[in-house]
Order: C-alpha cells, then sequence, then structure tokens
C-alpha cells in the first residue's frame, strides 16, 4: 500500500478548520427551513423563499467582495467572515430565547452566511494554492472532498438526533461555534503572509466586479467547465425540496426513511474521492472528467419513477449513490484544473464569481422547479430535471486540455 502523501502543517490546520465547519455545517443541514416550519408555522411558499432568496441575495452580495479579497491578505479574510457567520448565526438562538425570532431575520442571516462562504471559499482556494505545491493539488482537493461528504452523511442524522432532544435551534449553535473552531484553526497555520500589491489604479472600479467572469469567459476550458457547472448544480439542487414533497407528502415515507435516503448514499463521496488520484493517474484528466462527467448527469431522470415502500427508498438510495459517486470522482479534478489555470492575482475573484454563479443558478432552478411541481407535480418537475441535465455533457470539453497558463 501506497504511503500516504503528507502536505504540510500549514495545510493540516487548514483541512482541519475546513473540516470543522462541514461538520456544523452538516449538523446545521435544514435547520433554517425546520425552524420555519416548526416555530414560526411557515407554509410551502415561504419555505421555498427562504431556500432560494437567502442564498441568491448572499450570491449578489458578495459580488463586490471578490475583488476586495484579492488585495487582502487571505487568512484574515477567512477569520472574518468565520467570524461573521458565527455572529449571524448566534443571533437566531438568541432570539428565540427571547421569543423574538421571525421570518425576516431568517432570510437576513441566511443571506449574511451565504455571501460570507463565497467570500471564505474565494480567500481560502488562494490560500490552498499557497501552501500546497501544485503537484499535491489533486491530493489536497479529493481530501477536502472526502470530508465534504462524511460530513453530509454524518451531520444530518446527528442534528435530527440533536433537535429531538434538545430543540430546534440546537443545530444552528452547533453550527455558530464550529465557525468559531474554524477561525481558531485557521490562525493556528502560522507562516508570513505577505499583503498582495495592487498594480496600476489604486481604486476599486465596477468593471472589477466582472474580472472573474471575464477570466472565465476567456479560457475555453473553465468557460465550459463552468457553463456545465452552474447547470449541473442549479438542475441537482432543484429536485432536493421536490423529492421532500414526493416522499414525505405524496409517498407517505417515514422522516427516518426520507433521511437514510439522502445519508446513507453519501458513503459513495467517500469512495470517489479516495479514487480520485488512482484513476486519473491510470485514465488521464480529460477522460474522467468527461466521463464522470456525464455519468453524474443521467441518473436524475429516475427519481420521476420512485414507487412506494421499500422498492422506492432502493431505487432512490442506488441513483443518490451513483450520482454521488460521479460527483466526488468529477470535482477534485476540476477544482485542480481550476486553480491551476488560474493566475495567482485573480484567484480569490474567479472562484468568487465561480460560487456567486453557482448561487444564482441554484435558486433560479430551485424557484422555476416549485413553480412547475405547484403546476404539474414534483414527479413532472423531478422528469423535466432530468431530461433538461441529460445535455449538459455535451457542454464538456471534448479535446484535451491545455497546459496552466
Amino acid at each position: 500500500m501506497a504511503a500516504r502523501r503528507r502536505l504540510g502543517r500549514r495545510f493540516g490546520w487548514l483541512w482541519a478548520a475546513y473540516a470543522v465547519s462541514a461538520y456544523g455545517s452538516g449538523v446545521g443541514f435544514g435547520a433554517f427551513p425546520l425552524i420555519a416550519v416548526v416555530v414560526l408555522h411557515a407554509g410551502p411558499a415561504e419555505v421555498s423563499l427562504l431556500s432560494a432568496v437567502g442564498p441568491a441575495v448572499g450570491a449578489l452580495i458578495a459580488l463586490p467582495l471578490g475583488p476586495w479579497v484579492e488585495y487582502r491578505r487571505k487568512r484574515p479574510v477567512m477569520i472574518a467572515m468565520d467570524l461573521v457567520r458565527c455572529a449571524a448565526m448566534l443571533s437566531v438562538p438568541a432570539a428565540y430565547a427571547l421569543g423574538r425570532i421571525g421570518f425576516a431575520q431568517l432570510l437576513v442571516v441566511s443571506a449574511v452566511v451565504a455571501a460570507a462562504k463565497i467570500t471564505f471559499n474565494a480567500a481560502g482556494g488562494a490560500t490552498l494554492k499557497a501552501v500546497v505545491r501544485p503537484d499535491d493539488l489533486l491530493v489536497a482537493h479529493a481530501r477536502l472532498e472526502s470530508t465534504t461528504w462524511s460530513s453530509t452523511a454524518l451531520g444530518p442524522p446527528l442534528g435530527g438526533a440533536a433537535v429531538g432532544l434538545f430543540g430546534p435551534v440546537t443545530t444552528v449553535l452547533a453550527d455558530a461555534l464550529s465557525h468559531l473552531l474554524s477561525a481558531l484553526g485557521i490562525t493556528l497555520m502560522g507562516g508570513r503572509e505577505e499583503r498582495p500589491r495592487r498594480t496600476g489604479r489604486s481604486r476599486l472600479r465596477a468593471g472589477d466586479l466582472l474580472d472573474g467572469w471575464r477570466h472565465i469567459l476567456s479560457h475555453p476550458g473553465l468557460r465550459a467547465l463552468y457553463a456545465n457547472q452552474v447547470l449541473v448544480a442549479g438542475l441537482i439542487m432543484s429536485t432536493e425540496p421536490l423529492l421532500a414533497v414526493l416522499l414525505l407528502r405524496d409517498l407517505g415515507f417515514p422522516p427516518w426513511q426520507y433521511g437514510l435516503a439522502f445519508a446513507a448514499p453519501c458513503v459513495g463521496g467517500l469512495i470517489g474521492s479516495r479514487l480520485a488520484q488512482r484513476v486519473v493517474a491510470r485514465y488521464g484528466r480529460p477522460r474522467v472528467l468527461r466521463v464522470a462527467g456525464t455519468l453524474r448527469a443521467v441518473w436524475l431522470i429516475g427519481l420521476a419513477f420512485v414507487p412506494p415502500g421499500i422498492a422506492g427508498l432502493a431505487l432512490v438510495m442506488a441513483l443518490e449513490l451513483a450520482i454521488i459517486v460521479n460527483m466526488s470522482l468529477y470535482n477534485p479534478v476540476v477544482a485542480t484544473y481550476r486553480l491551476e489555470h488560474i493566475p495567482g492575482e485573480r484567484v480569490a475573484r474567479t472562484l468568487s464569481a465561480w460560487s456567486i454563479g453557482n448561487g444564482l443558478s441554484i435558486a433560479l432552478c430551485t424557484v422555476l422547479a416549485g413553480l412547475l411541481a405547484g403546476a404539474t407535480g414534483p414527479r413532472t418537475a423531478l422528469a423535466v430535471a432530468g431530461l433538461l441535465i441529460l445535455a449538459t455533457p455535451l457542454l464538456l470539453p471534448r479535446t484535451a486540455f491545455a497546459a496552466p497558463r
């Protein structure tokens, strides 16, 4: 068995900070919709509004922050964004304890947290590129990807148990504290970080807000991958509320089966991310991107045909497992290619643009899918999403990728 690749102490602290934050978010997954339903007695329209509008507004708030982060030291920005998320989330259990919690507060906190997350990830990508050698980037991204999926598998069941034992705002408190621990991990990374120097004009201009997208669209490989990513992310994420309605309301699945249907397949994320380096070494990056990028898109349409009972539960788990295995193979390879092809002085604004596009696409697709489901039913909306995503592999690059600039 090959020795485990050592990526250094600074990456170790960065990974630890990412892990504690990811597990906190996993425990707090779905906390705001749950509070809206259980505490505020919100209806389906309000819950959909919370799921779509908060992240969309957060993406717009983050728009000017990408260029701003570019000319700041990245670790202080990451620490600040962790502290912002911690403070915003702590306001929810505080308001609940005082009997003052409201739907508007959940919307505001959701938007602030989304903007801070985008900004944190943009600064984090630049930090990762600085502390990891170029030939270790795929290994680093695979480890982060495995952490994402393990937290997604374990966090929601733990969060559900915590809510049942201690009340509806418990998981929000846990998520807030995880960002505090993440800030501590970033602080303990150590090492000196020089402040980037701005060349040319000294003030941020309106045109700078679009600079990340200009770089993506001017690069053939990034342009194709970006177009594919925003559509796939939007279509896949738009099916989550539809599937919740189908399984819980129409097919009468008990909540524990619904949670199992989403948590158990996340084991596939550990499998795919652990295999990413070996698969790329054997088959090459372009082939992995095309094959895994295609296979993650072909299974979604099967969710429109889920039957009731154990057979339906098994089908959902099998389809989700197939999607997640291929996603976890695909994501580290794309993330590595993306960092390789973004100049060091543009990393933050380009990653910010990428995340903003993803967030807006998810919000738009979720709203449209919800409207379609309201008019025709969740199965029809799931089928439409499944048919549309079948066209997304056509956007993947068809030729070998160029060497990094």
